[in-house]
Parts: C-alpha cells; sequence; structure tokens
C-alpha cells in the first residue's frame, strides 16, 4: 500500500475515533484551511536587510546567532528561497516585510525618504504569489539609532526623523494593502531602552507617547492598513529598562484605539501570553500576535509545538477568537538551514491549531459547568495521545504538500542545489 493510502486509511480512523467525542474533524479542517499565517522576511537572511550605510551602526537589539552556510544576499535569493518554503506549508499565507528591506536599486535611501516605489517589486511578487502583505518600520540597524534610542529620543531632531520614518512605513503599507485587496498590518515595534539603571523612566515613556501621537494624527484609510504595536520585557542593549514595555503599550492601544501585538518571546519566561488572551480581547477587537519561542534571555528560537504554543492555540479556538487575531512569525536562527526554520515555525503553528480545534471542547465544558474537576482534567489528559498527527498528515496531502518528515529530504535537495553554492 502507497504512503498516500496508509495516511487516507489513518485518517478515516482518526475521523471516527474523534466523531466518537463528538467532534467533526472535516470542520476542523476547514477552519484550519483559512489560518492565514505571516511569515517574515529576516529569518531569509539574519535581519541584515538590503541597505548599505558607510557609518558603523549598532543600535536596534536585534542579532541573529549562528553562521550555517547559504543564506540571502539578495532580493531575488530570498524570493527563491520563500517560494520554496511555501511548497512546503499547507495553506494560503501571508508576508511580513520589514522596511529596511526595499527594493532600493542600488541607492543610497535613507528611512526618513522610503516610498511606496521602492517595495512595488515586492508587490509584484506577492501577486505572482497568491500572497497578501504585511509592514514594519525598522527602527534600528542605522545610524540614528546608535545610542538605542528613537521614538523616545531626548533629541528632538532624531525623533522627527524616526516620526516621518514610521509614517512613511505606513503609507507604504497603505498602499499595499490597496494594490492587494487585503488590509496591511503595519507593526511598530522600537528598540528603545537602557543597558543599565536609568532615572528617568516615565520623562522617556512621556516622550514615546507624544510621538505616537504625533504618528497616529496622519490618518490612513483603515480599509488597507491596520495599525498594531508591540512591547518588549528587555533586548540586547535595553536588558535594564524598556521604554515600550506591555504596561505602557496596553495603556496606549486602549485609549488610543490601537492594535496591540504580542511576542510570544517578548515577556517572563514564567508568564503565559495565552493567559493575557482573554483580558485583552474583552479590551480590543482585534490582536496581533508574533509566534516565536523564547528560551532563558533569548526570544526569538524557532518555534516548535510544545507547551506554550499549544496553550496559546487553545485559548484562541476556546473563545472563538479566530477572526479577531492575526498571526505573524517572529524568530531568527543562524543556526541552522534557514528554509527549514522557516517550514518547520510555520507547520508547528499550524499543528497547534489543529490540535486545539480537534479539542473536545463541548465535552470539557459540560464537566466543567458540573464541578466534575477530575473528568475535565482526565479528559485533558486522554486528549494528549488522539489521533491528530494523522489529521494533519491528510491536511498536507490535501494541499499537495509534502506530509510527515519527507519534507527534510527536498530541503536537503535545495540545499545542495541552491543555498550551498551562494
Amino acid at each position: 500500500m502507497s504512503k498516500d493510502k496508509n495516511i487516507e486509511k489513518a485518517y478515516e480512523l482518526a475521523i471516527e475515533r474523534y466523531a466518537e467525542l463528538g467532534i467533526d474533524v472535516k470542520k476542523a479542517l476547514d477552519k484550519l484551511q483559512k489560518i492565514s499565517i505571516s511569515l517574515h522576511c529576516w529569518q531569509s537572511d539574519d535581519v541584515v536587510g538590503f541597505e548599505k550605510f558607510d557609518e558603523s551602526v549598532s543600535g536596534g537589539g536585534i542579532q541573529a546567532t549562528g553562521n550555517y552556510p547559504g543564506k540571502a544576499n539578495t532580493i531575488a535569493q530570498m524570493r527563491q528561497d520563500l517560494e520554496k518554503v511555501y511548497t512546503l506549508i499547507p495553506g494560503k499565507h501571508r508576508f511580513n516585510l520589514h522596511a529596511f528591506y526595499g527594493d532600493f536599486k542600488g541607492k543610497a535611501v535613507d528611512r526618513d525618504q522610503i516610498e511606496p516605489a521602492h517595495y512595488q517589486s515586492w508587490i509584484d511578487w506577492a501577486k505572482t504569489q497568491g500572497l497578501k502583505l504585511d509592514f514594519n518600520c525598522t527602527c534600528f540597524a542605522h545610524p540614528k539609532a546608535n545610542d538605542g534610542f528613537t521614538l523616545s529620543h531626548p533629541d528632538p531632531a532624531i525623533r522627527k526623523f524616526w516620526i516621518e520614518h514610521v509614517n512613511r512605513s505606513r503609507k507604504v503599507s497603505e498602499y499595499m494593502g490597496k494594490e492587494l485587496g487585503s488590509p496591511c498590518i503595519h507593526n511598530i515595534w522600537i528598540p528603545d531602552g537602557s543597558k543599565d539603571i536609568t532615572v528617568n523612566r516615565y520623562g522617556y515613556r512621556k516622550t514615546l507617547k507624544e510621538s505616537l501621537d504625533k504618528i497616529f494624527e496622519l490618518k490612513i484609510d483603515e480599509k488597507y492598513m491596520k495599525d498594531s504595536i508591540e512591547c518588549k520585557l528587555f533586548g540586547i542593549g535595553s536588558e535594564s529598562y524598556v521604554v515600550g514595555s506591555h504596561e505602557f503599550y496596553m495603556g496606549y492601544g486602549f485609549t488610543r484605539n490601537r492594535m496591540i501585538t504580542l511576542d510570544m518571546g517578548h515577556f517572563h519566561p514564567t508568564e503565559s501570553v495565552a493567559d493575557k488572551i482573554s483580558s485583552l480581547l474583552l479590551f480590543s477587537n482585534e490582536l496581533m500576535f508574533h509566534v516565536s519561542r523564547g528560551v532563558r534571555w533569548d526570544s526569538d528560537h524557532v518555534t516548535i509545538v510544545n507547551d506554550d504554543l499549544l496553550a496559546f492555540a487553545q485559548e484562541i479556538v476556546r473563545m472563538e477568537a479566530l477572526n479577531r487575531v492575526n498571526i505573524g512569525l517572529d524568530f531568527f536562527d543562524a543556526s541552522i538551514n534557514r528554509i527549514g526554520a522557516y517550514v518547520i515555525g510555520t507547520r508547528a503553528t499550524q499543528k497547534a491549531f489543529l490540535y486545539a480545534l480537534l479539542e473536545p471542547i463541548e465535552k470539557l465544558r459540560a464537566f466543567e459547568s458540573k464541578g466534575q474537576n477530575f473528568e475535565r482534567l482526565a479528559l485533558l489528559e486522554e486528549s494528549k495521545t488522539l489521533p491528530w498527527g494523522a489529521v494533519w498528515d491528510y491536511f498536507c496531502l490535501k494541499n499537495n504538500v509534502i506530509p510527515g518528515e519527507d519534507y527534510i529530504a527536498e530541503i536537503q535537495k535545495y540545499e545542495k542545489e541552491v543555498t550551498i553554492k551562494r
């Protein structure tokens, strides 16, 4: 019997097993098919971008570790790699671009001078691939970020530069959304903070609030673009103090009606992002998430199916909030095959949502409503060994994507024929 036939047979058996618990597998797969994940460009080249500055740059709090061979060095190489990645991921997804990845055609274009024309070739490429785009201003890796401050900088001239950059990024996002017929999410993350103790916490945050207010004076058509603002606990060069903390952006987002972005690696290791979702969605219509895996101090390891990711997906599905969340990836590992990192991370995120969609939630709720806590815990445990892997393999097969571990050989082949020759 061929492998495909075995997958189909296992899938039919899984349908029967889940039906015993009142779960409609086909309905779960229909929902999974509609979950669109935004893949991030910076995994492809270790967060380098396509700008060139004569001055030494450092400020930014972003660093990819490792020197695995074969990273993308040009826009053409990056697109070639991404096209390969999308063939190994079931479903239809998005692409998330940082501002300093513009197609500048060898010209020096500073951040406060970017225009939609610098991203037209990305839009054209997205159209050929059937992708929608998201965007980020790039407030790091620039001479004017070398001291670790941008929108909260004490120097008004530097703040003005970054305000202009952010608003030009927002206009680029609006243009992308209009061109592609899907709202482009523009995410603001800044590295601002202090490596050591500061005595001016309030002052920097007051300045950041004023900068953001100035930015949002520029009205953008929300039909084509959505703003989001992202917090962080600490970063490289901001170990002791981050201006844009969770509390800052939560307060700003709620009082200014702006979408909040939660990165799964941007909190204390003992904090649960999943636990934050229900609270935030009580007061906000929509949330943005960056899916990553924190390991001790490092927030950007390749996503895997672990307890944190499962809890994240379960909370969204249990709340029936799939239509109120936006899912993007944000990890960058330069120590392993970069195409492989994309595929592992995206498929892991999809697997977590499938696991959540196949949870016997009605029975679990019934137990809980009756105070049957033993029964609830027992069913949660037994659910872990239900045949959801068989359903995942079928989902890949249905989408004409290599199921199981066989994609490893496909990536090895691509490495041998393409990336290792760079």
